[in-house]
């Protein structure tokens, strides 16, 4: 290919050219999804879903308990160490307050549904440090209290990341005054 500014001819006609677009006689833009299917399909008939009566709160007659499970196997089933992120229990409880307190614990708040025990660290962060944050706010003005507040906090965040990590194998709660008993309560209306 000659690329000078002067050409004999026009370099289209020595160029490749792409192939034409396949012609396909359905009206869908994916040939390989099948073709639509007429007639009456409902789609609830086809579901596997349970009858009503499973969702009853009345016991039921032979012996199971409530639904369709028994209340105490079904209590057998829980896994309390499960999270919803693909990190241990442990380090979800911890990121509760290293993550920038408080929006790491309004993160986990978000995303983690499944443990109790990091959504209470979740919690407790997120109440503590919107407290320490308004109490920044207002002593903003003179330096000392600023550094002195700023060293508070990183001292809590180290005292409660430590209690986080070392309870977790026994899942016991550090509950700071007020705010712990308020995040448990929060935790428990869940």
């Amino acid at each position: 290919m000659d690329f000078a500014p002067y050409q004999d001819t026009a370099p289209e006609n020595n160029r490749a050219l792409s192939p034409p677009p396949p012609r396909f006689t359905s009206r869908s833009p994916n040939p390989i999804s099948p073709p639509p299917t007429r007639g009456t399909t409902d789609p609830f008939l086809s579901s596997t879903l349970p009858a009503p009566s499973h969702f009853t709160d009345e016991p039921r007659g032979d012996g199971r308990g409530f639904g369709n499970t028994d209340l105490e196997s079904g209590r057998m089933d829980v896994n309390l160490f499960e999270t919803s992120l693909p990190l241990r229990l442990d380090f979800e409880a911890m990121l509760a307050y290293l993550l920038l307190p408080p929006a790491g614990g309004v993160f986990l708040l978000v995303v983690e549904h499944k443990s109790d025990y990091v959504r209470f660290h979740a919690w407790q962060s997120s109440l503590v440090f919107t407290v320490m944050f308004v109490i920044h706010l207002i002593f903003s003005w003179s330096p000392v209290l600023s550094w002195i507040l700023f060293v508070f906090d990183l001292g809590l965040i180290a005292f409660l990341t430590m209690h986080a990590y070392q309870d977790a194998n026994n899942l016991d709660r550090l509950e700071l005054p007020f705010f712990g008993g308020l995040a448990s309560s929060f935790v428990d209306a869940e």
